[in-house]
């Protein structure tokens, strides 16, 4: 796989700005190249006719939505957001509730499914944070002060049979298949 292609992909998981060292470190690539191939990304994607663009500041990088479509965007994040969770958001909810802080990667192990979109829901509805490990490209997700307040708990151990279903055998066992 192209260098160009792997980091249109780690561009595209990642939530927030990536610095040039950040990526060339994952990568193992010299951060000449990365940046290289960052400028060819941008002329790919910062078009007037295309829906993504590469934001670049100081030394970050992030993959965001052309902003010309900002009312498209806000009319569709208005109408995601309104009413009630649905069964896919509430499972997700429920398996950073008890197994959080998690990744993306591990969420979509134990449920079987992609939840881009619906962490991305959660997200905006403010049930749910992300955190930035230190050393892993990957953020973290939990549930958010505003969903423990909803609930009428303060910590995530109040849940209902937490300690059995934060250490549930299936997931232990579901996440340790994805390791070998």
């Amino acid at each position: 796989m192209s260098l160009l292609a792997k980091i249109e992909s780690i561009l595209f998981v990642a939530s927030k700005p990536l610095s040039v060292g950040k990526i060339a470190k994952a990568l193992g690539k010299e951060s000449s190249d990365v940046e290289e191939t960052l400028h060819n990304l941008r002329l790919k994607y910062n078009r007037q006719d295309s829906g993504i663009h590469i934001v670049h500041e100081a030394d970050t990088y992030q993959m965001m939505t052309n902003p010309e479509n900002a009312e498209a965007i806000n009319g569709f994040i208005k109408n995601e957001v309104a009413g009630e969770l649905t069964r896919a958001q509430l499972e997700t909810l429920t398996v950073i509730a008890y197994r959080g802080p998690i990744t993306r990667p591990e969420l979509e192990q134990i449920r079987g499914v992609n939840c881009a979109i619906i962490i991305r829901n959660l997200r905006i509805r403010g049930l749910v944070d992300e955190s930035q490990s230190k050393t892993d490209l990957q953020p973290y997700y939990s549930l958010s002060l505003q969903a423990l307040q909803h609930l009428g708990i303060t910590t995530t151990s109040e849940l209902p049979e937490y300690d059995t279903l934060h250490a549930h055998a299936y997931i232990e066992q579901t996440l340790a298949n994805n390791q070998t």
